[in-house]
This record gives structure tokens, C-alpha cells and sequence, in this order.
């Protein structure tokens, strides 16, 4: 099987060597009431009714991947665990008294970067939360954007960026978080230079129910930006012709705009007596 990619050094250690699992793999069968929840978990909400439905499979059918645990060096036979806080949450709805775990050594920043791992793969994570672990591992732990990169299998602008939101001011935090504004509007209201600006921005963007599209014109308009300026397209050949054979018949520069229903003709003149040569040439009175 190929190796898994993405993961910190030394936590390959920790996860299970296939999709299938034996007892044979270290695999114990753990009252559920002596798993405390990973204090680094970065995800903070789960939703009802995914965890109704995988209770439902799980009564139906069991855990079929076994939680990853660690043993609680401050509680004697009490375990922390590292991955699988859905699986535990729902095995609890479905009235499980024991689950499956495999039984690893981790420390405090494996069990953090397992936790983001598991979540990120299966994007799981809020883009607020996905910050807020990055966040850990770059002030706790000291990893650069680079190495939280490498290990989540994301590129270093991408984690630079989802650190980003974590400057919004709390308001656009809320909307973000609420899915009021989507990532793509958050990252364009960090575009603006005080949190005041993106505070009365957001605002207006959930006011007018502004797109992303939007409410990028908006912070363009605020920062003082002209929009872009689309290059017109090149014309056709024949009118290029044809302005060229006005050019030459009437010794002047003309230009010629030709449009589904008709068009327009302009000719340039740079003097009075231009003009009346251009005048009798076109009435024929030269």
C-alpha cells in the first residue's frame, strides 16, 4: 500500500497500517468513559444530524476504524485521545459502552497534528478552526508556514492565508463562522487597511447580500482603486481596410466603429482649413 503523505514525521507510527484492522494490530476495546476528549481537537462544533446518522451506522454496524488514544500521564487507566472525537461522540449517541482504540505513545503536538490531519483530509474543519490549529502549531510548537504545510499536504500560501483570518476583526470572525460570508468575501475584506474599514464593509456586503465578485469591486472602491482596464479588442482586418482607404482618400486620420446594427465614422482634422478640404471632399465640391 502506498505510504501516506502529508504527515508529520513520526506519526505514521500512530495510524493504523490499512483500511482493515485485526487485534493483532494492538487494537484494545476501551470503555468509552475512560476516553477524555483531545484538548487540542481544532474542531469545536459537529453537527446533529451527521452525528445522528453515523450513531445510526455505527449501531448497525459498529466502529469500523478504531479511535487513536494515548494514555493520560495524570490520570492513571484514563486515556486522552488523539483521533476520532466524531467516532467517540457518536458512539456515545448510540449507547456503546467500549470501543475500539489502538493505544499510541504522542505527544502533545503529534496529538494536535494528527487531530488537524484527520480533519483537514476530510474537510471537516471551518476555515476559522482550520486557522485557529494552524495558529497552535506556529506559536506553540514553532513550525514555520512551510513545515504546516508540508504536513496538511496544502501549499505555504494557503496556510499563510487561512492564518490571515484570524486578524478579522471579531464581527467578520462571527459572520465567517455563522456561514453568513464565505471564505472568498473574508479574504477579500483583509484587502482593506483597518479593522473598522472591514467591519463596516462586511456590513454593506451583508446588506446588498453582495457575491465575492462584489465585494471585491467594494474593496476596490473603498481603498481608492480604479478597476482594471479591459483592453479593447483589435478590429477586424477588413476595417482596418477600410480606414486605411478613408485615411488615404481624404488625407487625415479616420476611425471606423462597426457594430451588429450599423456603426459610426470619425474623421480628425487639426485645422480650419483641413476641415473645408475635408468638407469639399466629401460633398464634392473640390
Amino acid at each position: 500500500m502506498p505510504r501516506r503523505t502529508g504527515l508529520g514525521r513520526g506519526l505514521d507510527a500512530l495510524i493504523p497500517g490499512g483500511e482493515e484492522w485485526s487485534p493483532s494490530e494492538g487494537v484494545m476495546s476501551i470503555p468509552v468513559e475512560l476516553i477524555e476528549p483531545n484538548p487540542r481537537q481544532p474542531r469545536s462544533h459537529f453537527g446533529e444530524q451527521e452525528l445522528t446518522e453515523l450513531a445510526d451506522s455505527i449501531r448497525e454496524h459498529g466502529v469500523l476504524q478504531p479511535l487513536i488514544v494515548t494514555r493520560d500521564t495524570h490520570q492513571a487507566e484514563r486515556y486522552l485521545l488523539i483521533a476520532g472525537q466524531r467516532r467517540l461522540l457518536a458512539a456515545r449517541q448510540a449507547g456503546l459502552k467500549t470501543v475500539p482504540a489502538l493505544v499510541r505513545e504522542a505527544t502533545e503536538e503529534q496529538r494536535l497534528e494528527l487531530a488537524l490531519i484527520e480533519n483537514v483530509q476530510r474537510e471537516d474543519l471551518s476555515p476559522l478552526e482550520t486557522a485557529e490549529a494552524y495558529r497552535q502549531l506556529v506559536e506553540d510548537f514553532h513550525l514555520s508556514h512551510e513545515e504546516i504545510a508540508g504536513r496538511v499536504s496544502k501549499s505555504r500560501t494557503a496556510v499563510t492565508n487561512t492564518l490571515r483570518l484570524l486578524k478579522l476583526p471579531g464581527d467578520v470572525q462571527q459572520a465567517l463562522a455563522e456561514g453568513r460570508i464565505s471564505e472568498g468575501h473574508a479574504r477579500a475584506l483583509l484587502a482593506l487597511p483597518t479593522l473598522q474599514a472591514q467591519s463596516a464593509a462586511c456590513k454593506t456586503v451583508l446588506h446588498l447580500e453582495l457575491n465575492v465578485r462584489q465585494t471585491e469591486e467594494l474593496v476596490r472602491r473603498l481603498s481608492g482603486q480604479k478597476p482594471p482596464v479591459v483592453p479593447r479588442p483589435a478590429p477586424p482586418a477588413e476595417i482596418v481596410a477600410l480606414e486605411e482607404r478613408l485615411r488615404h482618400s481624404l488625407g487625415t486620420k479616420v476611425s471606423l466603429t462597426h457594430g451588429q446594427k450599423g456603426g459610426t465614422i470619425t474623421i480628425y482634422y487639426y485645422s480650419d482649413e483641413e476641415l473645408e478640404a475635408i468638407i469639399g471632399q466629401v460633398l464634392g465640391e473640390g
